[in-house]
């Protein structure tokens, strides 16, 4: 049975009016204006990528207070900033369940004094997955359009006002998408903790390489990641590789070539792992120390 536009209409502004007061309007970097929200009493996430580590934070609520906020730290892998402030604001109810493709929901934003909302569809429903800058999304939602501007760092909604995720635009190069409760949650108790997400590094720059053929053969495969650069006193330079090495494994695990060694490597800051090497055509082992960066 059809659902009356009125019905529809009223529901849609009974969820924006259930989520408007968690979401707030955040002056960070360069004086620029994003929006985000309360993800507990004292907490607001927004968008890392609008927020400076350097300069004043300043929080607009939604009636209208103006509010200094302190920046509890960043993750460019997820683009989730953490906020702390002075006051309680109403934290938005996140849902449990997962997202359906074809559901409606709504991008809120405060890029301004008032919230703005946009109707969407949910378009896809995307798998737990590692992104180009080390972040780790649990299944997150893209929606069928991209965010308006000023959006960024606000919340996308279901038709009840639960939040789906944080609306951001800069985890993949031209995607729009929801980072999903689950990750906001996880990513924010680390950053309460650490003021960062800590990820591991050896101060290299790989390619693919197609291994010798006798080395392929007793490896049982013919791919490897080759060395064309190296930081001076990092971690690679510390553990004696060097620029041609192609590096086949590392604590147990196959390196097939630049994809298979960075997300190893994310997971093991501080790491002491042993590995093996292909130098002038031979097999060799190595140990090393992995970097840390947050």
């Amino acid at each position: 049975m059809a659902i009356p536009l009125t019905t529809l209409s009223s529901e849609l502004i009974a969820a924006v009016g259930a989520a408007a007061p968690s979401v707030v309007h955040v002056v960070g970097r360069h004086g620029v204006g994003t929006s985000g929200f309360a993800l507990e009493a004292r907490r607001i996430v927004a968008s890392r990528a609008a927020i400076s580590r350097e300069g004043p934070i300043a929080v607009r609520t939604a009636d209208g207070s103006r509010l200094e906020a302190r920046l509890v730290g960043r993750d460019a892998g997820t683009d989730v900033a953490l906020l702390a402030v002075g006051v309680d604001l109403p934290p938005l109810a996140l849902r449990d369940d997962p997202a359906r493709v074809g559901e409606l929901a709504l991008a809120l934003g405060r890029p301004g004094r008032g919230v703005r909302a946009s109707l969407r569809m949910v378009g896809v429903v995307g798998p737990e997955l590692r992104t180009p800058r080390g972040g780790r999304l649990e299944p997150y939602v893209e929606t069928d359009r991209g965010l308006p501007r000023g959006f960024s760092g606000g919340p996308l909604i279901d038709v009840t006002g639960a939040g789906l995720g944080m609306g951001t635009r800069a985890v993949f190069d031209g995607a729009d998408l929801a980072v999903p409760p689950a990750t906001l949650c996880r990513v924010a108790a680390a950053l309460e903790q650490h003021g960062a997400i800590p990820r591991g590094f050896l101060g290299v720059v790989v390619q693919p390489a197609t291994l010798p053929r006798a080395i392929a053969a007793s490896l049982g495969r013919d791919r490897g990641a080759l060395i064309v650069a190296i930081d001076d006193g990092g971690p690679a330079d510390t553990a004696g590789l060097l620029v041609g090495d192609i590096v086949v494994e590392l604590g147990g695990e196959p390196i097939t070539g630049p994809g298979s060694l960075r997300e190893l490597l994310f997971d093991q800051p501080g790491a002491a792992l042993h590995g093996k090497r292909v130098r002038g055509g031979a097999l060799e082992e190595v140990d090393v120390a992995v970097g840390t960066k947050g």
